[in-house]
């Protein structure tokens, strides 16, 4: 069986380092599958989540990236996020709260608020959401 070398990191620490059979993730332009002998590419990933199939085992690892970019060579995928959250230690309510005061700040019309920036935080909020009930079946 073939195997390839996943990294996934953000700026503060390595997320996850090992072997897979498979890596799925949310690309720019859709989802993005890579097995072993991948052909090489550089790519924008979006929020999401980042799902690896371990070697041997049933279950897949799950982890949430807040974008960032994605690096594909034959033997090894590495996932350079702006922030990357372990599956197991998404808080749901956390992420439902985030997105309540994204939504907010785009309501309030006022001219001291940055609409790119809070519609970035919304997005990120409600991929958050999304990875949260894909992990735990909801």
């Amino acid at each position: 069986m073939s195997t390839i070398q996943v990294d996934v990191v953000s700026a503060e620490e390595s997320i996850f380092e090992g072997e897979a059979e498979f890596v799925a993730l949310p690309g720019e332009s859709g989802e993005l599958g890579i097995y072993p002998q991948h052909i090489p590419l550089i790519t924008r990933i979006k929020p999401g989540a980042v799902r690896i199939k371990l070697v041997g085992k049933a279950e897949e690892t799950f982890v949430f990236v807040a974008g960032g970019i994605l690096e594909v060579q034959p033997g090894r995928v590495t996932v350079l996020a702006d922030t990357a959250i372990r599956g197991h230690d998404l808080d749901e309510a956390k992420a439902e709260e985030a997105r309540k005061k994204a939504e907010e700040a785009l309501l309030n019309r006022s001219a001291d608020i940055d609409y790119a920036k809070a519609q970035a935080e919304l997005a990120e909020a409600i991929a958050q959401i999304q990875a949260i009930r894909k992990l735990r079946g909801k």
